[in-house]
């Protein structure tokens, strides 16, 4: 036992219903990475980018739970609760995200006598994608703020809310970059610029957060918190307006998908994406304003 009276290893973090979570997000990050590497495969660039999201995944939960299982966390210089619950957060939106995408580009309808056992490896490399999404899910729902219970601010609403704010900006980003045409006009800069400064205050509000440094800032950090989303609100509210514009009135761009267009390269599906996920962060933004009015913020790095 440590001087305190408590045993080194935390029997907690695998008896208790959130280690046992945290195991069956190790167990299913085991078997698709087994899989994919044996005789699912993957390439190009959203292969990747799914292989990228499960070896994360893994490697982050395997951390988190070696740290809590041997009681390590409380050595870290940052705010525990508030970085697991924020992770969980981000991995289930990284599952689901990866669990669409690599049955789009990787699952053909046809299956010759050669390739079907790639495609059943596939199969079920997307099946254990989509369970895992439960356990990380289940983290958050069980570290989520409880009414009356002081928690960290990323285990509230809002908190959760910057999370699903970045994650969907990184959606747009990835859109820009793929033959958005984006310079084409001085309006569409504009909103790009909106993307980025609502990106990036969002990253500095988790960031802070989860570091633990909120109460070292010299201004109301709630204050500012709920500032910035009212601002963020409105910056969101003109790119959903101008984007559309820009990107489908005829008189700048084509109305309709041209018949021509290749998928993976379309300019007019880039636009269509940005255009759609602009409106989900500024519905985020606005539900997000609603709850800040209704948290009470405790600035406190052990929170």
């Amino acid at each position: 036992m440590d001087p305190h009276g408590e045993h080194y290893l935390n029997k907690d973090a695998v008896l208790s219903p959130l280690g046992a979570a945290r195991m069956c997000q190790l167990g299913f990050g085991c078997v698709i990475m087994a899989l994919v590497s044996h005789g699912a495969g993957y390439s190009a660039t959203y292969g990747i980018f799914c292989m990228f999201v499960w070896c994360f995944c893994f490697a982050v939960s395997l951390v988190i739970f070696t740290l809590d299982i041997t009681r390590l966390h409380a050595c870290m210089p940052i705010s525990w609760d508030n970085f697991t619950v924020a992770f969980a957060m981000l991995a289930t939106l990284m599952y689901i995200t990866a669990s669409v995408v690599y049955p789009v580009y990787f699952m053909d309808a046809d299956c010759p006598d050669d390739i079907c056992e790639v495609k059943i490896y596939r199969i079920a490399v997307t099946v254990c994608s989509c369970v895992c999404c439960f356990p990380y899910g289940t983290e958050v729902f069980l570290t989520r703020a409880k009414p009356g219970a002081v928690v960290g601010y990323m285990a509230t609403v809002s908190g959760l809310l910057k999370v699903v704010q970045g994650f969907v900006a990184c959606i747009i980003f990835g859109a820009l970059a793929n033959y958005s045409e984006y310079n084409s006009y001085i309006a569409t800069q504009y909103c790009v610029v909106v993307y980025s400064l609502c990106f990036s205050v969002t990253v500095v509000v988790v960031i802070l957060t989860v570091s633990g440094r909120t109460s070292s800032l010299r201004f109301p950090f709630d204050r500012f918190v709920v500032v910035y989303t009212f601002l963020a609100v409105i910056l969101y509210l003109s790119t959903a307006l101008i984007w559309p514009i820009f990107s489908f009135d005829r008189k700048y761009s084509n109305s309709t998908r041209p018949e021509d267009c290749p998928r993976g390269e379309c300019p007019w599906d880039s636009k269509l994406v940005v255009a759609v996920f602009s409106i989900v962060n500024l519905i985020l933004y606005f539900v997000d304003l609603i709850y800040s009015q209704r948290i009470r913020f405790i600035s406190n790095a052990a929170v």
